[in-house]
């Protein structure tokens, strides 16, 4: 079961850098590699939601080449780091920034109205709700 997440982790993080370059390309020229950040909420070495995430950036990697450039930073607190975080990242000049917890929602979305250029994307996983029977 692991092994499917992780498959459907990296092919969604490969066409979600693949829109943003395609999107970065046609809005206007980029010169050089697309720069694309990962905020983690664990440590990459944990082997569980963080080390699938991070699985998923280095698979791009391999798969874009030189074409994207990654970096991450691991053990993020939700809530006001997380928003210092992002925003550093953003200050950095990244592209895309994949905020992977579903705590990084509102401060994501708070740097993303300050740095409207950046791409933004929170990727985390929820159960569906269900409706009660009646």
């Amino acid at each position: 079961m692991f092994a499917t997440t992780r498959r459907k982790l990296m092919l969604g993080a490969a066409a979600l850098l693949t829109f943003a370059v395609a999107g970065t390309a046609s809005a206007q020229p980029h010169e050089g590699p697309v720069k694309a950040a990962f905020v983690y909420v664990g440590p990459v070495g944990d082997f569980g939601y963080s080390f699938a995430h991070d699985q998923g950036r280095k698979f791009l990697e391999e798969k874009l080449g030189d074409k994207v450039e990654t970096s991450y930073v691991e053990n993020v607190a939700e809530g006001p780091d997380a928003e210092r975080v992002i925003r550093q990242l953003a200050q950095d000049g990244n592209d895309i920034i994949f905020a992977t917890s579903f705590g990084f929602m509102n401060p994501t979305l708070k740097v993303a109205k300050q740095f409207p250029n950046v791409k933004l994307s929170l990727i985390h996983i929820s159960e569906p709700t269900r409706q009660a029977e009646i």
